[in-house]
């Protein structure tokens, strides 16, 4: 590299270096050792516009060596970014933009949520899935309005991660040829050498996975690693990984050092360190002028492609103008008009419906007009009903479909509908059975994190799942799944509330769990219960008032419970006992509904019986002082499903007994 190229790459060097130096804490290693390969894609291939980091046909680079976030700070000041040396010197500080791991939404540029190994490389291979999708329905010939590459710069930690194998393993089935990962390979981690536990061939794997490998065996090489960036864009039909044979710490007193990994050098290894790299000892956060003004033409470079891109799509909507519509409606993240009235609404008459089949038929009633709907399930497409008829598969050879088969891969595809929703154009869904979130919870806390509009259908969802036994029946997970601050978690009764719980999902920013039965559930009328379907949005509403009145009771219910306690609202009347029943699908949305509407649902006084076949232990709040959880404290059974609800104590006269006996008990809720 000649002399202004080794300034620049210094420059980024030094401003990591002195970021951590200033917070006390951080991660210089990585930096030093990654920043010419940083710097040969930013300066020389990354298509990015500081003025407007967010137009759609930019490239996407994903940090997914999240650790590394002082070299993603330092580029984005230094090729032009609205992030200043100000905030760069307070580095992981309270209230400042630039956070310890890279935060999506918290300063331009920052395409995605890093930290969490490996998550960044399979978000990265949803961005690439979104990218050839889009570019295969809307580009026309003469006309190509979606062409961009996704590249990742991932660490050796990102690569022991089974994420990385799932996603590696998915994106080469798929052929994704833009996608791009640069793998600062310097055999260093936080415990010592790699080879303590990682040992494989990297480049075999992936070679395996049907990737194009490279490899640069000097990371100071700029030159060769910009040649090896042209030979991955070159290739169409394979994604590459570029190995680049770096050493962590590079030109420090503690390069190729553990110790350099994740805590600050020191005043003297810092000031030693600038001195060996050209700057002066004392000054920090310096950025020579030449270096500003090179950097400058980069974001010259991508102003013009911006503008250029801008020429093309007003060329496109004016020779495809329905396409050109849509493809603006969908960038912008606009639903069409009249979308919720093509909601289906269903007849108890018919029979009842399990809420897994619902939600299929609301699918399907939904994609035609909803073109944006995209995604599919961990090889249980069947089971889940999240197969959009009548719509390809996407594939290698035919990107322009619809359904997307994950395998059994839940972690990578939580993270990939992640990564499609950051990429935007798409309303990206992915659907396994609830007891299988545990796999992709990582995902499903860092799509909460983030605020990405995804929706993941969890079908199987109760004890009900039957003869499968305890294995496939969750207990705890509902509870842990409505601990993440921000997903919000629905667990429909019937078919009806499967159709409002998309509605809401859909029209709502960020992510959306839905809970499913396996098994049929009688329909619930929205004649019958008027509150249905607007209720589910307000998290809990009155499905059925006493008969006789006043109320002496309140049973709070979820998916297929809701059933039972309408059944022991029967029993109860029998006996001259007037309660009311409440549906409640989404607890923390009823928890933050106003005082008047919680009180006015669950009137202070009168004890309330909550019912859910799961884990109890978050339903306090709701139950009130003198209330009580039927709940389960215990793993399922192998059965048919009717017989381990009996047999583990949920049936109408237990859920009858138990609010008898806190009527009897006369504790009342002193709110």
């Amino acid at each position: 590299m000649d002399a202004l190229d080794l300034r620049c790459v210094n420059t980024l060097r030094l401003l990591a270096v002195d970021q951590v130096e200033a917070a006390r804490s951080g991660h210089p290693g990585m930096p030093l050792g990654a920043a010419p390969m940083a710097f040969a894609l930013w300066d020389r291939f990354l298509k990015f516009d500081p003025a407007d980091p967010r137009w759609p046909d930019r490239d996407r680079f994903v940090l997914s060596a999240g650790h590394g976030s002082a070299l993603l700070y330092a580029l984005l000041h230094l090729y032009g970014f609205d992030l200043s040396l100000d905030e760069l010197r307070r580095f992981r500080q309270w209230g400042s933009r630039t956070p310890g791991h890279p935060e999506y939404g918290h300063v331009p540029g920052v395409e995605a949520t890093t930290g969490p190994l490996g998550q960044g490389l399979a978000m990265a291979v949803g961005m690439a899935m979104a990218e050839a999708h889009l570019a295969a329905r809307f580009n026309q010939q003469n006309h190509r309005v979606v062409d961009h590459f996704t590249y990742v710069l991932a660490s050796d930690g990102d690569l022991m991660e089974g994420a990385s194998h799932e996603a590696g393993s998915l994106a080469g089935t798929l052929g994704l040829g833009k996608l791009i990962v640069l793998y600062d390979d310097n055999r260093i981690s936080i415990e010592g050498p790699t080879d303590l536990a990682f040992t494989e061939d990297v480049g075999a794997r992936f070679a395996a996975y049907g990737w194009q490998v490279l490899a640069v065996e000097d990371g100071e090489d700029v030159d060769r690693i910009a040649a090896a960036l042209e030979e991955a864009r070159a290739e169409e039909k394979r994604p590459s990984l570029i190995r680049v044979r770096t050493h962590i710490g590079q030109g420090s007193p503690k390069q190729d050092s553990a110790s350099s990994h994740g805590e600050p050098l020191g005043p003297e290894a810092a000031r030693a360190t600038r001195k060996a790299l050209g700057f002066p000892e004392e000054e920090t956060f310096t950025v020579p002028e030449e270096v500003r003004a090179h950097a400058r033409k980069a974001a010259e470079r991508g102003a013009e492609a911006h503008r250029e891109w801008r020429e093309r799509t007003s060329a496109f909507e004016k020779a495809f103008p329905d396409e050109g519509a849509e493809l603006k409606r969908r960038l912008e993240g606009r639903l069409p008009r009249g979308w919720e009235d093509l909601l289906p609404v269903f007849d108890g008459k018919k029979g009842p419906v399990a809420t897994r089949t619902a939600s299929g038929k609301v699918l399907n009633a939904l994609a035609p007009t909803l073109t944006e709907l995209f995604g599919g399930s961990a090889d249980l497409a069947p089971s889940n009903k999240t197969l959009i008829q009548g719509a390809p598969d996407f594939s290698r050879t035919t990107p322009q479909g619809r359904n997307v088969h994950f395998g059994v891969r839940e972690l990578a595809m939580g993270a990939a509908v992640n990564g499609m929703a950051l990429h935007g154009g798409l309303l990206p869904y992915g659907a396994t059975f609830l007891v299988f979130s545990d796999f992709l919870k990582p995902a499903l806390r860092l799509a909460a994190l983030m605020g990405t509009r995804v929706l993941f259908v969890f079908t199987h969802d109760s004890i009900g799942v039957g003869e499968d036994g305890p294995t496939h029946q969750p207990v705890e997970q509902l509870l842990a799944l409505r601990t993440i601050p921000g997903l919000r978690v629905l667990r429909p009764a019937d078919a009806n509330e499967t159709a409002a719980a998309w509605r809401l999902a859909l029209s709502s920013e960020g992510p959306t769990a839905i809970a499913l039965s396996r098994q049929d559930l009688p329909v619930l009328s929205p004649e019958e219960f008027p509150q249905l379907p607007a209720g589910v949005a307000r998290g809990g509403y009155l499905l059925a008032e006493a008969d006789p009145p006043p109320a002496r009771g309140v049973i709070v219910a979820t998916g297929s419970e809701v059933h039972l306690a309408l059944e022991a609202k029967k029993l109860l009347q029998g006996e001259g006992i007037g309660v009311r029943v409440v549906s409640m699908p989404w607890v923390e949305g009823f928890l933050a509904q106003p005082e008047s509407y919680r009180k006015e649902l669950l009137p202070p006084g009168v004890p309330r019986l909550v019912v859910e076949a799961a884990v109890g232990r978050g339903w306090r709040e709701v139950a009130g002082e003198g209330g009580g959880v039927l709940s389960l404290d215990r793993f399922g059974a192998s059965a048919p499903g009717g017989e381990v609800f009996r047999r583990l104590g949920f049936t109408a006269g237990e859920v009858a007994r138990r609010l008898k006996e806190a009527i009897a008990g006369g504790k009342a809720d002193p709110a």
